[in-house]
């Protein structure tokens, strides 16, 4: 009996979620013709509206930047082997640290708000994710139910501070006042313009070269320092870990509540370089995606931001495949979708075993 060896790295992060994503397209092939669209030029159009021009990149970069961020917030936990649920409420939490601060110091410098404004959305997305954490170090209760129940929290609590504190008297919508200017962040065409470069305008803004900068950050931080090294240990084997002298609990609540600090940076991005203002459900299910994104990329930055541009990808092109298809409804663009998250997140392991056999007959070393 030969044991196999580890698969190499390009073929368990590129080629097992390449073939994940094929599957899933099939699937989806299947659902589309099933409904009468061709699925050939459905699927074709989809590409088209999510990569096919500038503008079409700048969305799907743009929703590419909030899933690097809620991926790396359940990709941190998950080293230690903490299933993070609550990247939702903690995003929604960060929005409300950013909207102060935007609200406390408009008409100041941008160099002067937007530390701030990062600041604040981290340690409010720390805070809402330290009693799960606690919970769990402490009391032993299950992370996914506690941040599961967080978000519904985060959610109501919202709905009240907008509704009934922060809402702009005489307006029916639960949101507050426009920032002031000189808060919101450059977008990247104006950036990029600078450079000599012509880019149409988009949401894109430079909170993606921030989520960016944050997985370089997490990949040292995780494989390159002493933390790093017991978060991993934690995650592989908690009773070696404690037997090593790391204390589990410490480890348990610095990687939950720098993952919510990692969740509440997606207010940067909406709620600061796009929106301008606060309001309802302005997350909009970026936290829950983020699980499929982290699972994809295994966990890992580099995988992570690749998976990120496939879901913003999707989501951009969902949005034109709506457009130029009336039959198509939102609602079989969400089936679609779906299937691309099922595939590549609950059936994750679903071809592992015949590509493992595949290079088993030749990677194989005596025991």
């Amino acid at each position: 009996m030969t044991p196999r060896r580890p698969l190499p790295a390009p073929v368990e992060y590129a080629l097992i979620p390449l073939v994940n994503l094929l599957a899933s397209l099939v699937v989806a092939a299947g659902v589309l013709a099933l409904i009468g669209a061709d699925p050939l030029d459905a699927l074709g159009s989809m590409a088209e509206g999510a990569v096919g021009s500038a503008e079409a990149w700048g969305y799907t970069l743009y929703y590419a930047t909030n899933f690097i961020l809620t991926g790396l917030a359940v990709a941190l936990p998950f080293h230690a082997g903490l299933f993070n649920i609550g990247g939702e409420g903690q995003a929604t939490m960060g929005g409300l640290g950013v909207a102060l601060v935007c609200l406390g110091f408009g008409g100041y410098s941008l160099w002067l708000v937007l530390p701030l404004a990062i600041a604040a959305a981290m340690l409010c997305g720390a805070a809402w994710a330290a009693v799960p954490a606690w919970l769990q170090a402490r009391r032993g209760s299950h992370l996914v139910i506690t941040t599961i129940m967080f978000n519904f929290l985060a959610a109501a609590l919202m709905t009240y501070l907008l509704v009934d504190v922060l809402r702009v008297p005489g307006n029916g919508s639960p949101e507050t006042r426009v920032f002031d200017p000189s808060a919101f962040l450059p977008p990247m065409d104006a950036l990029l313009g600078l450079l000599g470069v012509p880019f149409p305008s988009t949401p894109l803004n430079i909170s993606l070269l921030l989520a960016l900068m944050i997985a370089l950050l997490f990949w040292v931080l995780v494989w390159h320092t002493r933390w790093g090294y017991e978060i991993r240990a934690v995650g592989h084997s908690p009773d070696a870990a404690r037997y090593a002298g790391i204390s589990i609990s410490r480890v348990i609540l610095a990687s939950v509540m720098l993952g919510g600090a990692l969740a509440g940076l997606v207010a940067v991005n909406e709620v600061m370089g796009v929106h301008h203002r606060l309001f309802l459900g302005f997350s909009n299910g970026y936290g829950f995606v983020g699980i499929a994104v982290a699972l994809m990329g295994r966990n890992h930055p580099l995988g992570i931001v690749l998976a990120a541009v496939l879901f913003g990808a999707l989501y951009q092109g969902g949005t034109e495949l709506a457009f130029d298809h009336p039959e198509i409804t939102r609602e079989i663009v969400v089936v679609v979708e779906g299937l691309v998250i099922l595939f590549c997140g609950a059936f994750e392991n679903a071809f592992r075993g015949p590509i493992e056999a595949l290079f088993g007959r030749t990677g194989a070393k005596p025991a």
